[in-house]
């Protein structure tokens, strides 16, 4: 278990380096296995999903490790398609493996994945999607059993932009015989750096980033060196912590490009922005002005950054209303923004909150990891000491956030649960 402190109000300004992207690795994690060759992925975080997702691979055989970002996976020895229940239902992103695992072997099993409680999130499309090339999928009671002696190329319609169902399809689709297309898909950029690691392998997708990918399958791929981008969302969490601390920070490895939409609301509510080409530079001088904003699947603004976006307008000086149309269980954080002080009320679909000068410290349960994550945007911008407990939920996406918010200033740390029975 553990804890984090944090000081109070200070100013903040400084350079903080951006991880690499937790929803650009997973997935590359699931392709390693489409070839029997070693891979090796470079900027790697290291972040409790990461660590979910090399137990999972080294339950069925493979090898992994990490050390100083650097990620090698060697899965000549896969033995097995079962996913490992335990890890399966700590992490919703270990669904991406069925189609990996189906397309490999022509079989594979798992639980329903698990993960952060922010409202439904069912996997028909993922089905769907390995359905249509060409497996039969058995779904028995909290497990999904999926077997395909065949894949075959197939026309795939997605209703909805689908980025885990996007993923899968796209897994299954590399190694099916003949020419698959996806209508309908995820166009973040995760989907788009996917694609060029798949292609790095020896695939043949184009379109990545459109809303329509076409796959030539291949009888087989090889392992392949590749460097994961800068993590857009833990950009757009350290901007929004930059202007919550009244300060000016540096944010270096990270596309200004991946976060246009964010930059966009963030400049209505009062930042100043300089961009390089892998770099952001934030500053806050005026006041922190309200917005509208609602959320949506790429290029329209994060649901990953709807909990950050309303700590940070908690104090705002005004009223702002947000949108969420993606996970509605992210309105949760807002009671415990009440518990700091913030003035929020959740009606039909949106959250209006208004603005106040300061918000309080105070004893605050990060519920999700986004959430979390908008507990210390809120706990920098307050007066007094707020504590964040269950923040195991943070480890799982954020590196380290206490060490990189304390480059900038800001009076924060973490308090371990071992630590505090040891002053007892």
């Amino acid at each position: 278990m553990s804890e984090i402190q944090i000081g109070g109000f200070r100013r903040l300004k400084g350079r903080i380096p951006v991880q690499g992207s937790k929803n650009g690795v997973l997935p590359m994690m699931a392709a390693s296995i489409l070839s029997d060759e070693t891979t090796v992925i470079t900027n790697v975080p290291a972040i409790q999903d990461v660590f979910c997702m090399m137990g999972i691979l080294k339950f069925m055989g493979c090898g992994c490790t990490l050390r100083g970002g650097e990620l090698t996976i060697c899965p000549a020895e896969l033995a097995r398609t079962d996913l490992p229940e335990t890890f399966v239902r700590q992490m919703r992103s270990s669904i991406v493996l069925l189609g990996a695992v189906l397309a490999r072997e022509g079989r594979a099993s798992t639980a329903y994945p698990g993960g952060c409680s922010i409202g439904k999130r069912p996997i028909d499309f993922h089905l769907q999607a390995l359905r249509a090339l060409g497996a039969e999928i058995r779904e028995d009671g909290c497990f999904i059993r999926a077997r395909a002696e065949h894949l075959a190329g197939a026309e795939i319609h997605f209703p909805y932009p689908s980025v885990g169902a996007t993923e899968n399809a796209l897994l299954a689709a590399v190694l099916a015989e003949g020419e698959t297309v996806i209508c309908g898909a995820a166009r973040e950029p995760e989907i788009e750096e996917l694609c060029a690691f798949l292609n790095g392998m020896g695939a043949d997708v184009r379109g990545g980033g459109t809303e329509m990918i076409t796959v030539f399958g291949r009888k087989r791929l090889r392992g392949c060196r590749f460097r994961v981008s800068g993590d857009r969302i833990v950009a757009g969490t350290y901007l929004m912590a930059a202007m919550a601390g009244r300060g000016e920070v540096l944010l270096e490895g990270v596309k200004p490009g991946h976060l246009k939409e964010v930059i966009r609301v963030l400049k209505q509510a009062g930042a100043g922005f300089s961009l390089g080409e892998d770099a952001v530079a934030v500053r806050m001088e005026g006041p922190l002005l309200p917005v509208s904003v609602q959320t949506g699947p790429y290029p329209e603004f994060p649901t990953d950054l709807q909990s950050p976006l309303m700590g940070l307008l908690c104090c705002a000086d005004g009223c702002s209303r947000i949108r969420e149309t993606v996970f509605e269980g992210r309105y949760e954080t807002a009671e415990e923004f009440k518990k700091l002080g913030a003035r929020i009320q959740v009606r039909e679909g949106e959250a209006v909150v208004c603005g106040r000068p300061s918000l309080s410290g105070g004893r605050v349960r990060a519920r999700d990891l986004r959430g979390g994550a908008a507990l210390v945007v809120a706990g920098l911008a307050a007066a007094g000491k707020t504590e964040i407990y269950d923040c195991f939920h943070i480890e799982r996406g954020y590196e380290d956030i206490c060490r990189d918010l304390r480059l900038a200033g800001a009076d924060i740390r973490w308090r371990r649960q071992e630590a505090k029975e040891k002053e007892r």
